[in-house]
C-alpha cells in the first residue's frame, strides 16, 4: 500500500470513527498501529533509545491518539498530526529518561586505559603564557584551569560576578591560544 492510498485510508476511517463508528475505530487502529510502530522504531533509533522501549512509545502514542482524535482537523492530512504526536510523546520519553547514554565498559575500555597524550606544554612553558595575561585574567586562568576552582568560587574570592569571570576567563583562553599559536 502506497503512502497516499494508507493516508487516505487512515483518514477516511477516523473521520467515520469521529461520526460515531466503531468498528471504523477499531479498523484505524489496526491499520494505523504498523505504521505508527516503523515509524517509532525508527526515531528511537535515531535518537538513541533503546529499542525494547520502541513498544512504550507505541503504547503512549496509541494513547495520545485516542484522548486527541477529536482535535484531527478532518480538512487535513492525517500523516503529519499522526507524526507530531509521536514526536512529542518520545519527546516526552526522552525527558523522563534524561540525557544519560548507555555504553557497556567493554566497548571503552581501552579508552580508559590510555596514556594521556604529551601536550607539548610543560608548566614551565604554561606558567610563562599564563604570567603574559593582565590582571585579573592571570589569576583567574589559574584558578579555574590549573587549580580546578569553580567559577562561583573564583567570582567570590576575586569580588566579581560569574558572568565576568567566565567573560574574562573566555577572552584570557583566547589570547593564550593566540600567544601559543605565535609561539610555535
Amino acid at each position: 500500500m502506497s503512502n497516499a492510498s494508507r493516508e487516505e485510508e487512515l483518514a477516511a476511517l477516523l473521520r467515520a470513527a469521529l461520526g460515531g463508528d466503531e468498528p471504523s475505530y477499531r479498523r484505524f487502529l489496526v491499520v494505523v498501529t504498523p505504521h505508527l510502530r516503523a515509524m517509532a522504531a525508527r526515531r528511537c533509533a535515531h535518537y538513541g533509545v533503546p529499542a525494547a522501549e520502541t513498544e512504550d512509545v507505541l503504547q503512549e502514542v496509541l494513547i495520545a491518539i485516542h484522548l486527541k482524535r477529536g482535535t484531527w482537523d478532518a480538512e487535513r492530512p492525517i500523516g503529519p498530526w499522526l507524526s507530531i504526536i509521536l514526536r512529542n510523546k518520545l519527546i516526552d520519553i526522552l525527558r523522563r529518561r534524561g540525557r544519560r547514554v548507555e555504553v557497556p565498559v567493554a566497548d571503552v575500555l581501552e579508552t580508559l586505559a590510555a596514556e594521556p597524550e604529551p601536550s607539548g606544554l610543560d608548566a614551565m612553558d604554561t606558567e610563562r603564557l599564563i604570567a603574559r595575561l593582565r590582571p585579573p585574567q592571570d589569576d583567574i586562568v589559574r584558578s579555574i584551569s590549573v587549580n580546578g576552582a569553580s567559577i562561583r568560587d573564583t567570582a567570590a574570592r576575586l569580588k566579581m560576578t560569574e558572568v565576568a569571570v567566565r567573560v574574562a576567563l573566555h577572552r584570557a583562553l583566547k589570547t593564550l591560544a593566540s600567544l601559543y599559536r605565535s609561539e610555535t
